[in-house]
């Protein structure tokens, strides 16, 4: 993982060096439409203050909890007790890109959703809330996290969430077999360079031109840098979008020539 000054150094060079935020300059129709009916879009679910208030509980919540950290890519297993505002802290996603993963559900209507990193499920209720006739799955790996995040759901009353608990190993080979096509994917489970291949590979089998593959942290360390720099590089990738805190892969057949963006967000 990156040290705080080492991320803000990389955060600078990318804002002096990404787009502009409102879509000047940007000669793609596609992106154009993106940052333009997405990316500067205000929509929010109906019920965004329930969501945060219980963001905010998450937040101050100073319970500790057992986690069961698997680790990356292998059957090494170790526990650790941390307080549920720490987890909190290094895992809930801000307000902006819970909100952004709602209006891209809603803008694209992808014929599946899957996230892999349930969390406590703040982010989980936003993209629930934007396709509500939809099962949207969510993988987590920890049983003790995964109990937070149904909480979470009962509280919103949110009823179209199904959790799948265990090893991203185990669950995503299930998943994959029982879709026809990948529709959107936000990855945000393990944040090491073999996991991120492994998982991006894996989900290669199942992709089309309409298919999204969201990561998360692109930016947080050294590894998850590599896995980005050659998930951009793959030749079934023909568009991407970085958005710094995360970066956006689509597989679209009218991008001839690979096109890779950095927008300012």
């Amino acid at each position: 993982m990156y040290s705080t000054f080492e991320l803000s150094f990389k955060y600078v060079k990318y804002f002096f060096t990404s787009s502009n935020g409102k879509g000047h300059g940007i000669h793609s129709p596609f992106v154009y439409q993106f940052v333009r009916d997405i990316l500067n879009d205000q929509r929010q679910p109906d019920n965004v203050i329930a969501i945060e208030n219980c963001r905010n509980r998450l937040k101050q919540n100073k319970n500790k909890i057992e986690v069961l950290d698997r680790g990356a890519g292998s059957r090494k297993q170790k526990s650790t007790t941390r307080s549920i505002s720490q987890i909190a802290y290094g895992s809930l996603k801000q307000k902006k890109i819970s909100a952004l993963l709602y209006r891209m559900v809603i803008h694209f209507k992808p014929s599946a959703i899957l996230e892999m990193g349930t969390s406590f499920g703040i982010t989980t209720s936003y993209m629930a809330m934007a396709l509500t006739n939809q099962t949207i799955i969510t993988m987590e790996g920890a049983a003790t996290i995964a109990e937070k995040a149904r909480q979470t759901f009962e509280n919103l009353a949110i009823k179209n969430i199904q959790v799948i608990e265990g090893d991203f190993d185990d669950s995503l080979p299930i998943y994959m077999n029982a879709i026809d096509q990948v529709g959107l994917v936000y990855i945000d489970g393990n944040h090491r360079y073999a996991a991120t291949m492994d998982y991006f590979t894996t989900l290669l089998k199942k992709v089309n031109e309409n298919s999204i593959l969201v990561f998360d942290d692109i930016y947080w360390s050294a590894e998850m840098e590599q896995a980005w720099k050659e998930i951009k590089k793959h030749p079934k990738v023909t568009l991407t979008i970085d958005l710094f805190h995360i970066g956006i892969v689509f597989f679209r057949k009218e991008n001839i020539e690979k096109e890779n963006f950095i927008i300012r967000y």
